[in-house]
């Protein structure tokens, strides 16, 4: 199929053979299913780590899991800002100014970590 409606053509073979495997992967799901599947006991019962669940359903979560989380990400996003610039760094047309760009970079992460470290957020309890 060549030409400029060759290509939507191809296009539209592709799609019609999607939906074509769709249909009968569903079709085939209905055929072969059973028609009155059993209900065990407990089916509809709450799981937890294989645990009977006991108790009400609200639970406090402690605000430092998501502090946690949030310096990960911070330090993550740091690390991949820092590849592409160690990458480029030997080109002569970079010199101090990239040196002194990141070194601002990086003076505000330590910033924030020398923060995180005095308010005790990073001391585990």
């Amino acid at each position: 199929m060549d030409g400029y409606l060759g290509s939507y053509a191809t296009l539209g073979l592709m799609l019609a053979a999607g939906v074509l495997l769709f249909v009968a992967a569903f079709g085939a799901n209905r055929l072969l299913r059973p028609a009155n599947p059993a209900e065990p006991l407990g089916k509809r019962i709450a799981y937890e780590s294989g645990i009977d669940p006991v108790g009400g359903d609200w639970a406090q979560a402690q605000i430092r899991y998501y502090v946690y989380a949030y310096l990960y990400v911070l330090f993550a996003v740091e690390a991949v800002f820092l590849f592409p610039w160690a990458v480029i760094f030997d080109r002569p047309e970079f010199g101090g100014a990239a040196i002194a760009e990141m070194g601002v970079f990086v003076g505000v992460l330590a910033l924030g970590i020398l923060y995180a470290w005095r308010k005790r957020i990073l001391t585990w309890t």
